[in-house]
């Protein structure tokens, strides 16, 4: 069944605690209270505080697919027969390959992030989409690369007041400057 994950809200400290592992996770409590300025024991009554309140997902999710085996990844729009989409999700749920799956607005009723090994291995995985009885067609859409990865720390400088952290340029030639493109795209003027 769906349902909407909702928690108490954060104050500012519970904020900035979260910041800190953000930008290093591997931090230990004595580490944090000093980057923080907070005692060790405030940062672990913090700490247990946000793992009651569902702040923490799952260490699962840091997992890359892709170091198992499964460089690829596709979002598949599935499009299903309403009355069957509690079955549905249970058997789209038993295919390993299927690492989210989301219920929607819209055109889809659900929408998968899947996993594979390379294009045949996609295109079998489709298939076992397609035999689930009440999926009525699918929409797959290949993921050429990620361009802005999953991340939560711009909502938690928000959240504890502090100003954002300006954009990194991408690094692809199409996002350089003029000035790095040195002297030879300079456009000669009237001498």
């Amino acid at each position: 069944m769906l349902a909407l994950r909702t928690m108490q809200p954060l104050d500012a400290t519970d904020l900035r605690l979260l910041l800190a592992l953000a930008e290093d996770s591997t931090r230990s409590a004595v580490a944090l209270a000093a980057v923080l300025g907070l005692s060790r024991n405030t940062v672990q009554s913090r700490l247990a505080g946000l793992e009651r309140k569902g702040a923490f997902l799952p260490f699962e999710r840091r997992i890359s697919t892709a170091a198992l085996g499964y460089p690829l990844m596709a979002f598949v729009h599935v499009h299903v027969h309403q009355p069957s989409l509690a079955r549905i999700t249970e058997e789209l749920a038993a295919l390993p390959e299927v690492a989210e799956a989301h219920g929607l607005t819209g055109d889809a009723d659900i929408l998968l992030r899947v996993v594979a090994a390379d294009a045949e291995d996609l295109f079998r995985i489709n298939k076992q989409i397609l035999a689930i009885g009440g999926v009525q067609r699918c929409d797959t859409n290949l993921a050429m690369g990620e361009l802005i990865p999953l991340r939560a720390a711009p909502l938690l400088r928000r959240g504890a007041g502090l100003p954002p952290v300006p954009p990194v340029p991408p690094s692809s030639d199409r996002g350089r400057d003029r000035r790095e493109q040195g002297p030879a795209t300079a456009k000669a003027g009237p001498a």
